[in-house]
């Protein structure tokens, strides 16, 4: 893993925590985008190498609708910058994590995706990303 590449942040309405990261970090975001596979609008805002996205649920069956269901709006998952995302996988596998979808899927940002259970990670739901090129 080369570095922390976004932290994931739940939120109810993306028009006003947009209002509210703007004031927070003193920047507008740069970038909105819907991700329909998982039936989410985010926003991103970049801070140094690292960027902050905000996740709406567009549908209730999104992960992020059923995420709000149970817990409050807050950090939903850390995201890590990879160079091969196939063999990290197979790397973490061996390792015993346990891969939720051990395919990747096209996420936000143009990247390619993979998420570990938070049961395998401290609680923790961790993302992969691989720039797709």
């Amino acid at each position: 893993m080369r570095k922390i590449e976004h932290i994931g942040i739940a939120v109810k309405n993306l028009e006003s925590s947009n209002l509210l990261f703007e004031k927070l970090l003193g920047k507008k975001h740069f970038k909105t985008e819907e991700v329909d596979g998982e039936k989410v609008a985010t926003s991103f805002f970049q801070i140094g190498e690292t960027k902050v996205e905000l996740l709406q649920a567009v549908d209730e069956s999104s992960p992020i609708a059923k995420y709000l269901e149970k817990r409050a709006e807050g950090v939903h998952h850390i995201a890590f910058d990879v160079e091969d995302i196939h063999a990290e996988v197979q790397r973490l596998k061996t390792e015993g994590f346990e891969i939720l979808n051990e395919t990747p899927k096209l996420g936000a940002d143009n990247k390619l995706v993979v998420f570990l259970h938070p049961r395998s990670t401290n609680g923790v739901l961790i993302e992969l990303c691989q720039e797709v090129s």
